[in-house]
């Protein structure tokens, strides 16, 4: 493990020597169970990329109890960038505790989708690079809650369940292009 600048230099290098994956182009998937690194990772992407778009999918989710429907929300995301045009998601708003607006995606050179169960089978194709961050336990649950304070707190042990089982049933590490432990 480098700093997440050197990682990202890393992950950025595989992605570009590979070819277009999602239309014209490329679909880096950063996951990992939560505070493992990834929307540090994904900010260093971007500094490096500023032309990429990064999308975090816990805006995608519907909720703590969300997780097992966000693979269809990324997939209604990418089909129409896999086409060449933009794609569209609603974002979930946290503190009202319901669906905001919509946002568009152009398709660009580069997109980033980081956040838990970013990855999934129903995408595979259209990814060019997925990168698993991990994390010990205890560092991971300091970190989560240092970030989203109290908010998170009661949630941590089920989310931790629930992201295990996807996890479990994707073998999302398992088909890691890279694998980084912060």
């Amino acid at each position: 493990m480098g700093s997440p600048s050197d990682d990202a230099r890393e992950v950025l290098a595989l992605t570009l020597d590979r070819p277009a994956s999602l239309g014209t182009g490329r679909l880096v998937c950063v996951d990992g169970p939560a505070g493992s690194g990834k929307s540090t990772l994904a900010d260093a992407l971007a500094e490096l990329a500023p032309d990429a778009t990064v999308v975090r999918t816990d805006e995608l989710l519907e909720g703590w109890a969300g997780l097992p429907g966000l693979a269809g929300s990324v997939r209604a995301l990418l089909e129409p960038l896999a086409r060449g045009t933009a794609g569209s998601w609603r974002r979930w708003d946290w503190h009202a505790g319901g669906w905001a607006e919509t946002r568009q995606v152009a398709p660009s050179r580069l997109l980033v989708l980081e956040g838990v169960g970013s990855w999934s089978p129903e995408i595979a194709p259209w990814v060019t690079t997925l990168v698993w961050l991990d994390a010990a336990h205890d560092v991971r649950k300091r970190r989560g809650i240092e970030r989203d304070g109290d908010d998170f707190a009661p949630y941590w042990e089920q989310w931790a369940r629930d992201e295990a089982a996807l996890f479990a049933r994707d073998r999302t590490r398992e088909r890691a292009d890279m694998v980084i432990e912060t």
